[in-house]
């Protein structure tokens, strides 16, 4: 297995504008887990929680109530929750 290197914290926040409309966009199809959600960005899963953390913070995103307790959360975006 190879080892990889992370990247610097200030260079993940760097990115977390751009990620918001990469991220919303994936989750305009459907609520998705954040190993989903980093399978289809390409990009770690340690960085894609920064960012949802940082858009829930905000208020753009909300988890979904997990099935079970080993189940991952579910994110979606708040105006799909104001929808329903």
């Amino acid at each position: 297995m190879e080892k990889t290197t992370r990247r610097n914290y200030a260079e993940i926040l760097r990115d977390e504008m751009y990620m918001r409309s990469r991220i919303t966009a994936a989750l305009q199809q459907s609520p998705k887990t954040i190993p989903e959600i980093a399978e289809e960005l390409g990009h770690p899963a340690d960085e894609v929680l920064i960012w949802l953390m940082g858009m829930r913070r905000s208020g753009l995103i909300a988890e979904l109530p997990k099935g079970k307790v080993d189940d991952y959360y579910k994110y979606k975006l708040r105006e799909q929750e104001e929808k329903c």
